[in-house]
């Protein structure tokens, strides 16, 4: 290489050198662009954060007033009771078919065999077709009967708020598990406590 190409080349890288730097400083157009480009994209990221958690706050909130408008399950046991209640009043003046129940001679509890009471009791039906229940199911209600007896002390059915706890107690048991109608009514016609 001579020395014209020499200063040439030189010439040129220093051309190239200078188009080089030309290009890795942006111009001022540019620089402004970039610059206003980046707060109105945050601007518009923090407007799309802002609308993701408020739908997600909204759906929680609908979320919670379904769950609150849902019935509870003691609601709709007292509504069944209720509607049962309802039913029993409407029934109070006619006695339907009534069936007696052998004598129940149990322990009563806490009394370790000091305290024995002696029930006679009779469950009032609503039609013939849960009185040929009982009758086939007799074993199992007064296994039932004779459990919740025994379980009850001295004190909690030598009154009348207790024996008519114990009759609401005994006519809601034995209709859990009935399926062809169900007790309108306990009636004890022997209750004696020793």
């Amino acid at each position: 290489m001579n020395a014209n190409d020499l200063l040439t080349y030189y010439a040129q890288g220093g051309i190239l050198a200078d188009q080089k730097a030309a290009a890795a400083e942006p111009s001022a157009e540019k620089v402004v662009e970039v610059k206003s480009q980046k707060p109105i994209l945050f601007i518009i990221l923090s407007i799309i954060n802002m609308l993701v958690v408020a739908g997600v706050g909204v759906m929680l909130h609908l979320n919670r007033q379904k769950e609150a408008a849902k019935p509870s399950i003691e609601d709709v046991i007292e509504g069944e009771h209720k509607a049962q209640k309802e039913d029993d009043s409407k029934d109070d003046q006619f006695i339907g078919q009534v069936i007696p129940m052998e004598t129940f001679l149990v322990n009563l509890a806490g009394s370790r065999g000091g305290k024995l009471g002696k029930i006679n009791m009779e469950l009032e039906v609503d039609g013939p077709k849960v009185q040929e229940e009982i009758e086939k199911r007799k074993p199992q209600i007064r296994d039932i009967i004779i459990t919740l007896l025994s379980s009850k002390s001295y004190e909690q059915v030598s009154f009348k708020e207790g024996k008519d706890s114990l009759r609401e107690e005994v006519k809601d048991t034995v209709n859990s598990f009935l399926t062809k109608g169900h007790i309108k009514r306990v009636f004890f016609t022997e209750f004696i406590l020793n």
